[in-house]
């Protein structure tokens, strides 16, 4: 094997592995995320892990995280808790960069 062909599997394998990495963090967000609405929403611990469940099915929808917030507004408005959007997104930011520290 000539040093290009080791150079290319290496690229893939990076690849690879940022894209789990990637998965993970996500996964971790929306975890922490999830837990947030549910104690804003009051929920017991079972329901709050079927709700994590949920926001983590969530994010399956669609690419991006436009899905995940769409279920979270969805949800606040059907439990009838008032909830800006900046306050979603912001909160979105924090357990996104709480998530990475995870994984550093």
């Amino acid at each position: 094997m000539n040093s290009f062909d080791e150079r290319q599997k290496s690229f893939e394998k990076k690849f690879v592995m940022d894209a789990e990495l990637q998965f993970k963090v996500s996964a971790k967000r929306n975890r922490y995320l999830a837990e947030w609405v549910a104690i804003k929403m009051g929920k017991n611990d079972e329901e709050k892990e079927n709700y994590i469940k949920e926001v983590i099915k969530a994010d399956f929808i669609e690419p991006g995280d436009e899905d995940v917030f769409k279920k979270i507004k969805s949800d606040f408005e059907s439990a009838s808790i008032p909830m800006q959007d900046s306050e979603i997104r912001n909160q979105m930011k924090i357990t996104l960069d709480r998530a990475k520290k995870d994984f550093i």
